[in-house]
């Protein structure tokens, strides 16, 4: 049974469709939640299904990665986690960090990797005048978003679409698009994962 840590910056919206894939024959189970935010609303979602929280509050650390990222560790190793999935984790990780995690360490993103890496991937969709968008689960590279790609959902762009309409339905697609990776990479499957 793998054991997988998760971190989150918010809600936690993805974090709780995988916790709530990791059941019956699942072959991982979440063994952490971990926050960059103290008052993130999914540290108290995970804690009420009885899963282990920590935050390291990066406010803490002005001008210091490696010192949130050394305070953000030891609740991670002490977890023992087999793979880390970065659900909504809004910190930019240091190379010497993805590194120690290499190859373990997943991220969903909400664009069609390699298309608009980092912010603002819808309104940037839209402005581009494509005709679909979607949502990508990589593994995390000292690359900003430019990992192996381990699956795609996509949905198409709608006439008078705003960001936020496309947003949200992108965000459907990733609640089914990430359990279905982390399912098949936790059994040691790599094969690419794509769902319209």
């Amino acid at each position: 049974m793998k054991r997988v840590a998760l971190l989150i910056s918010g809600g936690g919206s993805n974090m709780l469709r995988l916790v709530q894939d990791m059941t019956g024959d699942h072959p991982a189970r979440p063994v952490l939640v971990a926050s960059n935010d103290p008052g993130a609303a999914g540290l108290a979602r995970a804690a009420a299904l009885g899963i282990p929280t920590a935050a390291v509050d990066h406010r803490a650390f002005p001008r210091d990665r490696a010192g949130f990222e050394a305070a953000l560790i030891e609740p991670l190793l002490a977890a023992e986690p087999d793979i880390i999935c970065l659900a909504g984790f809004m910190r930019i990780l240091t190379p010497a960090f993805v590194t120690r995690f290499a190859g373990r360490m997943l991220n969903i993103h909400p664009s069609l990797l390699p298309k608009y890496p980092g912010l603002d991937t819808h309104a940037r969709a839209l402005a581009a005048g494509d005709a679909e968008a979607g949502a990508t689960v990589h593994l995390v590279t000292p690359e900003l978003d430019a990992g192996p790609i381990l699956g795609q959902a996509r949905v198409p762009v709608l006439p008078g679409d705003t960001p936020a309409m496309l947003a949200a339905r992108v965000l459907v697609q990733e609640h089914r698009l990430y359990p279905a990776v982390l399912r098949r990479f936790a059994a040691g499957d790599r094969t690419p994962v794509t769902l319209c």
